[in-house]
């Protein structure tokens, strides 16, 4: 009897000793994971976008929340060495409205609105094909950061490296930059129905294109954006990483 006394003695002393050292279960973390930090960075991009009055300028809330959720992850990625500003090219909008938006955010206001030109092969007044492929003379979507400036065949020129391999990144190699030309501006809606078109450039008119380029150059976020073009907004590691 004793011998059955001292053994479940032992058992529950052992089995208490082995619970006592169990770990404390972990402590459940807070939702502030990739969700909560999208939503936070919509909640950001709409209260900017409502107070430079965006909309009255006839930028999509849509195209400014993805561009401002591009820019930010460049930033995240130190890929920006100017921060601040923000270009966006909306093609969801006609050749013959001012859809070029030069938007400081440092200081929440916007520097430029002009006119943009998008590529001869991209579409007539409206684009509606975008093309990484070279000699496609399309326009390429998605987001990208300017680099230093050249004097080419369109005087005072930008370059521009695309960050969406399959998207962009043939940029350099298709000579897609920002310059000025005189098919594109004001005195274009006079004599002809839609804007000129270029071989893919984001171009703009000559008169403002020194200031443009200058403004955005070295390291700044270019973003060109169509609705339409689901194919690239669900697949941009920009937009969904």
């Amino acid at each position: 009897m004793k011998k059955l006394f001292f053994a479940a003695t032992a058992f529950l002393l052992f089995s208490w000793v082995n619970i006592s050292w169990l770990p404390a279960p972990a402590e459940a973390k807070p939702a502030t994971t990739a969700v909560a930090a999208g939503t936070k960075s919509v909640a950001e991009a709409a209260m900017v976008y409502n107070k430079l009055g965006l909309a009255e300028k006839g930028l999509s809330e849509k195209a400014f929340e993805y561009a401002y959720k591009g820019y930010e992850r460049l930033l995240e990625k130190g890929q920006l060495s100017q921060p601040g500003m923000l270009t966006i090219c909306d093609f969801s909008q006609s050749s013959n409205k001012k859809r070029l938006y030069l938007v400081d955010l440092e200081n929440e206001k916007v520097v430029m609105n002009t006119y943009v030109a998008h590529g001869r092969n991209s579409g007539g007044e409206f684009a509606t094909k975008f093309s990484n492929n070279p000699n496609s003379l399309q326009s390429s979507l998605g987001f990208y950061v300017t680099q230093n400036t050249y004097i080419g065949g369109h005087g005072l020129s930008l370059k521009i490296t695309g960050m969406e391999p399959g998207f962009n990144n043939n940029a350099m190699q298709r000579a897609v930059v920002v310059h000025g030309a005189d098919y594109i501006g004001e005195s274009r809606l006079h004599s002809s129905s839609y804007m000129g078109r270029s071989f893919g450039c984001p171009a703009v008119p000559g008169r403002e294109s020194a200031r443009i380029i200058n403004t955005i150059k070295n390291g700044t976020c270019l973003f060109i954006y169509h609705p339409s073009a689901n194919n690239y907004l669900q697949r941009s590691n920009l937009l969904n990483g």
